[in-house]
C-alpha cells in the first residue's frame, strides 16, 4: 500500500512535577500512514468542541495507532477493538458531538 511518510520526533520538556527532563534525546522514528496526517490534523481543527492543541495530539495519535492497527487487523491484540475504533472513527468524521 502507498503511504505517506512522516519523521515523528518527542521531546520530553519536563516530568509531572515540572522538573526537567532528564532524558538526554528525543524519541524519533518514521513511519508510513495511508492519510495525510497534516490534513486530519486541520479538518480536526475546524471542530468547534476540541481545541487545537487536544485536536492535534487526537489527530496524530488515532493516526499512529490506527495504522498499526489495520496493518496488524489479524492480531489477536487488535480483534476486539478494530469494530469498536472503525465506529468512533465514523462518529468523528461525521462531526458527531455527544
Amino acid at each position: 500500500m502507498k503511504q505517506h511518510q512522516y519523521r515523528i520526533t518527542v521531546e520530553h520538556l519536563a516530568d509531572q512535577h515540572g522538573n526537567a527532563s532528564t532524558y538526554s534525546a528525543p524519541l524519533q522514528f518514521e513511519t508510513g500512514n495511508h492519510d495525510d496526517i497534516f490534513a486530519v490534523v486541520s479538518r480536526l481543527r475546524q471542530r468547534p468542541d476540541i481545541d487545537d492543541r487536544s485536536a492535534t495530539a487526537l489527530a496524530v495519535g488515532l493516526k499512529l495507532f490506527g495504522e498499526v492497527m489495520l496493518e496488524n487487523r489479524q492480531h489477536p491484540l487488535f480483534a476486539e477493538l478494530l469494530p469498536h475504533f472503525g465506529e468512533f472513527m465514523k462518529k468523528l468524521k461525521k462531526g458527531v458531538v455527544a
